[in-house]
């Protein structure tokens, strides 16, 4: 399983917001030269992030974004299941095996494990290690993103 860039750029915009001081605002801008995210890439990031609530952004002069809530409240699992698209990893229903097949059951369980691991970390977990916040994404990363939105939190 490989998680997405928009996850990769949300959980770094995340864990960027959460090494400010309380006080200390960023800008998109700022964010985008920072990890070599295109700007649009960025905004629709930080548009989701908002509207989960774990970013609070204000515009005009002076504006910028912020954590929304505590970081040690931010689950990893949570954000991550957000960022991700839906998608099984294997497509059963076309599968002539799929009525006498255990691969389905495995990778469900296999599934519900690492989300289990997330789920145990907080951005506060993340915020720590301090050494990969300021690594940029190769410049060539965003060329072959799909254009699909990822899921709305219900």
């Amino acid at each position: 399983m490989q998680l997405t860039l928009f996850t990769d750029a949300s959980l770094r915009i995340l864990m960027h917001l959460a090494r400010q001081d309380a006080e200390a605002v960023t800008t998109t801008a700022e964010l985008s030269q920072l990890y070599n995210v295109p700007f649009n890439h960025l905004n629709k990031a930080v548009g989701l992030l908002s509207r989960a609530g774990w970013v609070r952004s204000s515009r005009g002069r002076g504006g910028g974004l912020k954590l929304g809530m505590p970081a040690g409240e931010i689950i990893l699992g949570t954000v991550v299941r957000t960022t991700e698209p839906r998608t099984p990893l294997v497509n059963c229903p076309a599968c002539p095996l799929r009525f006498n097949c255990e691969l389905q059951r495995a990778l469900s369980e296999a599934i519900q494990a690492f989300y289990g691991v997330l789920d145990r970390y907080t951005l506060d977990d993340l915020a720590r290690n301090t050494m990969l916040l300021g690594a940029p994404l190769p410049a060539d990363a965003w060329a072959t993103v799909p254009h699909a939105p990822p899921c709305v939190p219900e």
